[in-house]
């Protein structure tokens, strides 16, 4: 972890230590590993989904099936993961994005086995990977990609951690939030890269954020916005900044009407 890790971020990898330690007793990375050998599926190409909606001038919406987060708390009370994944599959998202850390964003790992059953398209699991542990278990929990975060993660760490996960077939989006991190994603060989424009450490957001870094990004790199954006407008403009896809939950969990809002974010 790098020595400028904001605070918050700090706090959740080090209870997710806690918690793959605790499931390393329960059940081995041999015990993993073994379990992906004997699955019948094969995953669903992440982003081999969102680079055909680019191709076919569709906007490549990733919904998050999410909850809450530490800096707004619960952000829907009658929170069904199912009921919204399958929403999201009816109007019209590309990918999904399942939060899976329990202690801070009200997730679970088993919802990723659940969604999958009931929908077809491709599933990120969405958490604080720190260990190569994770990797493996995604994939046996349904996962078709991971998230990496670059503020967590180092340059050996995050080449490690790509190799594994592509290695089970699994796509990567590399998280950064400057100027810094994209450097050192682009010193790796992920191909799908993921700007948040919210600020770690004080949480704010800024789409400039996306423009900014875009700037820095070969084309050959398929670049995911991702953080405050409400509307199609705020899409249209990220598109001229040159973000190909969209990652937008709270959004769409807020509204009473998940599926309108998600259509109308289409509609740019």
């Amino acid at each position: 972890m790098t020595t400028d890790t904001p605070d918050i971020l700090k706090k959740i990898v080090a209870h997710k230590r806690e918690e793959v330690a605790a499931a390393k007793v329960n059940t081995s990375i041999t015990e993993l590993k073994a379990r992906i050998g004997d699955l019948e599926d094969v995953p669903r190409g992440f982003e081999r989904h969102l680079r055909e909606a680019v191709a076919s001038d569709w906007t490549a919406i990733i919904a998050e099936v999410k909850k809450g987060s530490p800096s707004k708390g619960v952000i829907r009370e009658d929170f069904d993961p199912l009921e919204i994944a399958g929403i999201y599959q009816d109007s019209g998202a590309t990918c999904l994005s399942v939060l899976t850390d329990e202690q801070f964003f009200f997730g679970h790992l088993r919802y990723l086995a659940l969604i999958r059953e009931m929908v077809s398209l491709p599933l990120l699991r969405k958490d604080f990977i720190c260990d190569p542990y994770q990797i493996f278990e995604a994939r046996v929990a349904g996962a078709d990609a991971i998230l990496l975060i670059a503020s967590i993660l180092d340059l050996n760490t995050l080449r490690e951690f790509y190799s594994v996960a592509k290695e089970i077939h699994l796509d990567v989006l590399l998280e950064v939030h400057d100027e810094t991190e994209m450097e050192m994603a682009l010193q790796t060989d992920c191909t799908l890269i993921g700007v948040n424009n919210r600020n770690l450490r004080t949480f704010v957001t800024d789409l400039n954020t996306t423009g900014r870094l875009a700037r820095m990004v070969p084309s050959e790199r398929l670049l995911v916005a991702e953080s405050g954006i409400h509307n199609s407008d705020d899409i249209t403009r990220l598109q001229a900044d040159g973000a190909k896809a969209f990652l937008i939950g709270e959004a769409m969990i807020r509204e009473n009407n998940i599926g309108a809002k998600l259509r109308e974010l289409l509609n740019n």
